[in-house]
């Protein structure tokens, strides 16, 4: 599976710690940025992730600042993106089954680098259930 990966300066950490998680579990990961701590603009990277999967050169993608919700609220502006912010195992694994999330978000001043893994995993594992009502409730929106 191919993911694409992109923070601001308050996830840069985290990101390279989800990066290591995500090649050694053998996914194809596409950095989209940033690449230090520097000081940095978010929708800049969520547009480059968000971008990535209109494309179709990722299937799913992972934006981290510092909360998340800047993330998420810039990648739900691009059409066809689908991104949940999630700080918790459950919502991760609700998000894909029933709404067939495709960018998930995350804080890095919000949740521990063991935890955010747990989320990733989850969000990566955990299929779109394909239940009619699940269905009806993203075409709202899709």
């Amino acid at each position: 599976m191919k993911l694409a990966i992109g923070c601001d300066h308050g996830g840069y950490e985290l990101k390279l710690e989800v990066m290591k998680h995500l090649q050694a579990r053998g996914f194809e990961v596409t950095d989209a940025g940033c690449h230090d701590s520097s000081s940095c603009d978010y929708p800049v990277y969520a547009k480059e992730v968000t971008s990535l999967i209109q494309k179709g050169e990722a299937e799913l993608g992972i934006l981290i600042c510092g909360t998340g919700i800047g993330m998420s609220m810039a990648a739900n502006k691009e059409a066809g993106i689908r991104a949940a912010l999630c700080h918790d195992v459950f919502s991760a694994k609700a998000t894909r089954e029933h709404n067939n999330a495709n960018v998930l978000c995350m804080g890095a001043r919000v949740i521990g680098a063991g935890l955010a893994l747990m989320i990733v995993d989850t969000f990566l594992d955990t299929a779109f259930s394909n239940d009619e009502r699940h269905i009806r409730r993203i075409s709202y929106y899709s």
